[in-house]
């Protein structure tokens, strides 16, 4: 099963220059979101791993059920005011200003290994913020898994040293 050919590119999308790679049709058929939680847990599941941690909120799709497909907790990261205990957070640069990630203070216990889960890298920055404030609570980011990445944008560096793996890449804009 070619999970790309459910990847529509969407032209000038959100503006001029920018192909937008939309994962909706891949998510409306079971199949192949089916096949895409499968693939992504097979990467994984030798590996040791006590929880997957993403950012709202389209990392919710795929790394809760693949916490259910590996049988280990998902974390939510969320934007400030979002959850409804104490909290841990973390500000971040953005290209024009800040913003800022927060997760429960008992989300994780000292050593826990984390796997970071998103639908997309491109510029790595929320990866990047998500690894720091999962580091700062005493868990370690074992590894960060895509469904897609857009190499020409150079996130896997931002997020190095850290293991990146992506189902699927797209080299160009094009």
């Amino acid at each position: 099963m070619n999970l790309k050919d459910k990847i529509r590119n969407v032209a000038d999308f959100p503006k001029p220059g920018i192909m937008f790679r939309d994962i909706t049709p891949l998510l409306s058929c079971p199949d192949t979101f089916r096949e895409s939680i499968k693939q992504l847990a097979d990467h994984y599941r030798d590996q040791k791993i006590d929880a997957i941690a993403a950012a709202e909120a389209r990392g919710f799709i795929f790394a809760a059920p693949l916490a259910l497909e590996l049988d280990v907790a998902f974390v939510p990261v969320r934007k400030p005011v979002k959850l409804p205990f104490s909290t841990n957070s973390f500000d971040y640069e953005l290209e024009y200003g800040t913003d800022t990630l927060e997760i429960h203070t008992d989300a994780f216990s000292e050593g826990d290994k984390v796997l970071m889960v998103d639908d997309l890298l491109a510029t790595g920055g929320t990866m990047n913020a998500c690894i720091k404030l999962i580091e700062q609570a005493g868990a370690e980011v074992v590894s960060c898994a895509f469904l897609v990445e857009l190499s020409f944008l150079k996130g896997r560096e931002v997020l190095a040293p850290h293991d990146c793996f992506a189902l699927l890449t797209y080299d160009d804009e094009n």
